[in-house]
């Protein structure tokens, strides 16, 4: 074959965009994920509604009236409160090391990173049970001491940050790992400080991305359970959370109160979801606006 027809074969062949199917296949597509959503979704977080409104607005509203109930919202909002700038000091700190610097036992570092990915939170709980409970390996020595962990607001503060501590850290890391060292190598040529440096060129370009994995990190402290069931005791009152409220109300058959508090659950996962796209639209204009200018 000549070099002249294999040249006007390939003028004859149409390649097509890798993204681009046929209609009936993203129809189909787009149908599956949709189907999905609406059974794994929004039809259960549409019975938490109509449960938690089935007897009217009166029985709903009195769920948070209730001592137990109100005090499972504070402990939530202090547990939250305390857990997320933890989180954000942590995320901090180890994203810019491991972006900014090399060092022994990096790669191990990345990797406990990801641990409470991995492990079950019910063992997280377990484990401070073991290392801080009466038995356990400190337990002897706080109770001398009168320190109580395990069974109160301690226990419960530390087993939220082990479970949420990733989300941070896994926003800011790629971050800046994209983002390099230029900028900030060029700022302490300039004679800028290091902590200028970070308020001034650092902290800019990654606000977002920490508003983002603090946003998604206090999503999942106010809404975790299996951690702090474990360390919590269950002492009504005193150390349930909302989430461990709502499993109390629900076993005593008290339905309307327990989904009434599922309700708020679900009210602060959308106000989350609300802010998370928020924060995405604001994260693609910044760069898209950075883009522009260089």
């Amino acid at each position: 074959m000549s070099e002249m027809t294999i040249a006007s074969a390939g003028r004859r062949v149409k390649h097509r965009p890798v993204t681009e199917d046929s209609p009936l296949a993203r129809y189909a597509l787009i149908g599956i994920a949709g189907l999905f959503l609406a059974l794994f979704l929004f039809a259960p977080l549409a019975v938490v509604f109509v449960e938690a409104l089935s007897k009217g607005i009166v029985p709903f509203r009195a769920a948070f009236d209730d001592p137990d109930a109100q005090a499972a919202i504070r402990l939530t909002l202090l547990v939250a409160g305390l857990a997320v700038p933890a989180n954000l000091i942590f995320g901090l700190a180890a994203s810019w090391s491991i972006a900014k610097f090399s060092f022994p036992g990096k790669s191990v570092l990345v990797t406990l990173i990801d641990l409470p990915f991995s492990v079950s939170p019910v063992v997280a709980g377990l484990v401070y049970v073991l290392a801080f409970g009466g038995q356990g390996l400190f337990g002897p020595w706080l109770a001398d001491h009168d320190v109580r962990i395990i069974f109160a607001i301690p226990g419960i503060v530390l087993a939220t940050i082990f479970v949420t501590f990733p989300f941070v850290a896994r926003e800011l890391i790629p971050l800046m790992q994209e983002q390099g060292n230029v900028e900030e190598e060029a700022a302490l040529t300039l004679g800028a400080s290091g902590f200028k440096t970070f308020l001034t060129v650092t902290l800019p370009n990654i606000k977002w991305g920490l508003l983002y994995g603090a946003l998604l990190c206090n999503a999942r402290a106010m809404g975790e359970f299996g951690a702090v069931s474990v360390v919590s005791g269950h002492i009504r009152g005193r150390t349930n959370t909302i989430p461990l409220q709502v499993e109390i109300l629900y076993n005593e058959y008290n339905a309307v109160a327990a989904f009434a508090l599922a309700v708020l659950l679900a009210g602060l996962a959308l106000v989350t979801l609300g802010f998370k796209t928020f924060l995405e639209w604001r994260h693609a204009d910044a760069l898209s606006g950075r883009t522009r200018r260089h």
